[in-house]
């Protein structure tokens, strides 16, 4: 883990951060595969199948009865879990509510019309660790939104099927359109429909490189919830901090493959303890290569001098996901400018929040988080103004309006002004 002081140091090291994408030769490769499934539909699915999943699906879409013997092999405590989750992320998202107003303005009426998009499609990954709270974490909050219709794409596994829980979770939450299909191609499926998939209006779902491409390369056909790179802790500590929370905290996203896990400390005392000890964590952590190579290879303990250079180095980074470990972290929120998603507190691990806590786990990475927000309702929404002028609100307004058309020189807008003018 690289060991950083100051802002100097902490600044050049972000500089350095590697974009999100593959590169040329993903984009290629991803190009490839779209127009394949384009030109070729399932017969590209099921020859992709066969060149990179364990076991060709019998069938691209998963039928309902597969779904619903794996939701009753499911253990009970897990969907009870499940349940429990479900739960908490409908009753956040319900919070958010439509957002739809209207008010009158001189006789007439300006307002705000919420309408969710009519189809989505949720890319649930399969590889080192099959995502399953994943599909909460985005299928719930599009039913909250209103979506009329969600499909669920998942690599298959040896069986030719998606994990069984992906499939149980999916029975649980209702959901039927389920596609054994994976990678760039079940992006380009979604994206554009084959025989067996029925084209969406949205993708949303974190995947690999090849599915991160994918997104970029359909949006315009499909709408795309973000660019999701590799997962992104910053753990934001003083004194107070146990290292052992530290540890357990940053190793819980190492464990990710291609993780970046972060500590920025004032403290040089707490960095370390927490660089001694990682061999003692590691030593029976079942994911313990993955976790040890995403410490080595793209972790950083950063001590800052204050407490404003710490913020100002988490700011600048951007996080997916920021945990403030400090003595007074309430009161330290309002320092907070850039972040996916912010955990307060000694109590409030960011694990909690992978699953159970409301707030989708799906979070903008990459330093996006400057610019964009985690899955919530507006994901899943159209928002579209309503006007209705009227005779008095038209003397108002409508001779400034043909001033500014005519001044463009946009001739044709100002004469339909002024012909309600007349």
């Amino acid at each position: 883990m690289r060991q950083l002081n100051g802002i100097s140091e902490a600044m050049d090291w972000l500089a350095a951060r590697p974009a999100a994408d593959g590169g040329a030769a993903d984009s290629r490769i991803v190009t490839d595969i779209i127009a394949r499934v384009r030109a070729e539909g399932d017969e590209a699915l099921l020859d992709y199948s066969r060149r990179f999943d364990p076991a060709v699906p019998a069938a691209i879409r998963v039928p309902l009865k597969e779904l619903e013997r794996a939701h009753e092999a499911a253990d009970a405590a897990l969907l009870e879990a499940i349940r429990l989750a479900a739960g908490r992320i409908r009753a956040y998202y319900g919070q958010q509510g439509d957002g739809s107003f209207e008010f009158d303005d001189n006789g007439g009426r300006l307002g705000l019309l919420v309408r969710p998009i009519g189809s989505v499609g949720c890319y649930i990954p399969g590889g080192q660790a099959p995502l399953f709270s994943t599909l909460l974490m985005t299928a719930v909050p599009a039913q909250v939104a209103g979506v009329e219709r969600i499909a669920v794409a998942s690599p298959p596994g040896p069986d030719g099927l998606p994990n069984p829980m992906v499939l149980a979770t999916a029975f649980e939450l209702g959901l039927s359109e389920v596609y054994t299909v994976g990678g760039a191609q079940a992006v380009a499926a979604l994206a554009y429909g084959t025989g067996s998939v029925t084209a969406v209006d949205k993708i949303v779902g974190p995947g690999n490189r090849f599915v991160t491409e994918a997104k970029r390369q359909v949006y315009g056909q499909a709408g795309i919830e973000s660019l999701a790179g590799p997962t992104e802790t910053l753990v934001l500590a003083d004194d107070s901090a146990d290292p052992q929370h530290v540890i357990a905290d940053l190793l819980a996203q190492a464990e990710h493959d291609m993780a970046v896990p972060v500590l920025v400390t004032t403290s040089e005392s707490l960095r370390a303890r927490v660089l001694a000890g990682f061999a003692d964590a590691l030593a029976d952590l079942p994911t313990a290569g993955t976790a040890a190579a995403s410490l080595e290879e793209r972790g950083a303990a950063i001590v800052a001098p204050d407490l404003d250079a710490a913020f100002e180095i988490a700011n600048a980074f951007a996080p997916e996901h920021m945990c403030l470990l400090l003595d007074d972290a309430e009161n330290q929120l309002h320092r907070v400018r850039n972040a996916g998603g912010v955990f307060v507190g000694h109590q409030t691990m960011e694990a909690l929040g992978d699953y159970v806590a409301g707030p989708s786990h799906v979070m903008p990475t990459g330093g996006s988080a400057r610019f964009s927000s985690f899955v919530n309702l507006r994901d899943f929404q159209k928002v579209i103004p309503v006007l209705r002028s009227s005779s008095r609100l038209l003397e108002l307004i409508g001779p400034a309006g043909a001033l500014l058309a005519r001044s463009e020189g946009l001739e044709a807008h100002a004469r339909a002004i002024e012909a309600r003018l007349r």
